[in-house]
């Protein structure tokens, strides 16, 4: 039995290693053939009455494990210069203004249509709106550096902006000026403790000298991040200013007491830490999206009380994000397309307090949207031939003519 289970984990492994290695001659998202493969496992299971325990438990570990990798592998990807000043204001102006609008709207048509309290509608709603960085990093690995990058920065951004805006509507009773003072207090606790961390976390990259030393850090990451989140301070900020951190150490080490990490042999370890994270995010990732597949059922995916509302759903999220890119010049195709819901969208559903559940947002409803915003990202790469800019193009571009050359 054992190995039949190892022979089964490590052919499933293997098998969406070829998925992501021909995603970008197939144009199909890894996450759907990652999650058509876990429901067939499922059904294959059934079939052939083979007995597995409930694994649902395992998902919420492996969404929270995920989320942290992802977040730090983007971030560690993403310069911080003068020059991406433009890149970075906008990519937060599409990450936050659409969610608000998506969170809002729905939230009206859940109270409009079900009669539910405003506040619990917007609970379900902010789920739906996030943009998930589990998804869309790994999906636009082959697009052009700006674009690339913008969806780096959007897709994280849009995570984090996303469980504070959740955390902050769910976690209070009632919004006044004392919840806003409240959520300042957490996020300005949270910046500072992200600082101190990251510096501590820096100097034992860069002291540590036994031969297993990343192992130890990533655990110390996802402890920090355990403990903050288990005092309901916005954990993912830490992710984010660590993984910003190290990776611009390069545009840092002219500060003196930056100079006191040796920034020279400590991008050496930046670069093998890199490595590790990229290695072991697939894992994580492979791992959820086929659990996931695995515990869902075919009559969720065919639930046609709920495609309606799914529908509807993606439809208000591509008019809205249509409409955000054409008011900042940004380019239409393929960003458009780019919209993908998933790990974080799934995780901020189960983490939706009982007393707040309302009847119209369920799990295939959720389990819906997830795979027709993928669909769309797939028809969009498929649809969309995108001109190749590379990294020398970009950079020797002049800011005042940057819209014209890349945006349109």
């Amino acid at each position: 039995m054992t190995t039949a289970i190892i022979i089964t984990l490590c052919s499933l492994l293997l098998i969406a290693y070829v998925f992501d290695l021909t995603s970008s001659k197939t144009k199909i998202p890894s996450v759907i053939l990652l999650l058509l493969l876990g429901w067939i496992v499922r059904q294959l299971s059934v079939f052939f009455g083979v007995s597995i325990p409930d694994l649902s438990a395992l998902l919420p570990i492996l969404g929270t494990v995920g989320l942290i990798l992802i977040v730090l592998e983007g971030s560690l990807e993403l310069e911080l210069n003068s020059s991406k000043t433009t890149i970075i204001i906008k990519s937060f102006v599409v990450a936050f203004l659409p969610m608000l609008a998506l969170a809002f709207s729905l939230a009206a048509l859940f109270h409009y249509f079900g009669g539910f309290p405003f506040k619990n509608c917007l609970a379900n709603a902010i789920p739906l709106c996030v943009i998930s960085s589990a998804v869309a990093i790994p999906s636009v690995k082959n697009l052009n550096p700006f674009n690339k990058e913008f969806i780096i920065y959007e897709s994280s951004l849009s995570d984090i902006l996303g469980v504070l805006f959740f955390n902050f509507i769910t976690m209070n009773d009632t919004i006044d000026a004392h919840s806003f003072g409240g959520f300042t207090l957490e996020l300005l606790i949270m910046i500072a403790i992200s600082f101190i961390a990251t510096i501590a976390l820096a100097f034992l990259l860069s002291k540590i000298e036994h031969h297993i030393k990343f192992v130890p850090i990533i655990l110390l990451i996802i402890l920090i991040y355990a403990i903050a989140k288990q005092y309901h301070l916005p954990a993912l900020i830490f992710i984010m200013v660590l993984g910003l951190f190290l990776g611009n150490l390069d545009e840092l080490k002219h500060i003196k007491w930056i100079k006191k990490f040796k920034p020279d042999e400590l991008n050496k370890e930046i670069h093998k830490f890199r490595e590790l994270t990229i290695e072991i995010t697939f894992l994580i990732r492979t791992l959820f999206f086929l659990l996931f597949g695995y515990l869902i059922e075919t009559s969720e995916i065919l639930n046609l009380d709920t495609l309606a509302w799914a529908v509807t759903t993606v439809a208000i999220i591509f008019i809205i994000r249509w409409l955000q890119l054409k008011l900042l010049k940004l380019p239409i195709k393929p960003l458009l397309f780019i919209a993908p819901r998933g790990l974080i969208t799934i995780l901020l559903f189960f983490s939706i307090p009982v007393i707040q559940n309302i009847s119209l947002v369920n799990k295939s409803y959720v389990i819906q949207v997830i795979i027709l915003t993928a669909l769309v990202m797939m028809a969009g790469f498929m649809l969309t031939k995108e001109t190749v800019v590379t990294e020398a193009t970009v950079e020797s571009i002049d800011e005042n003519n940057l819209d014209a050359a890349v945006f349109d």
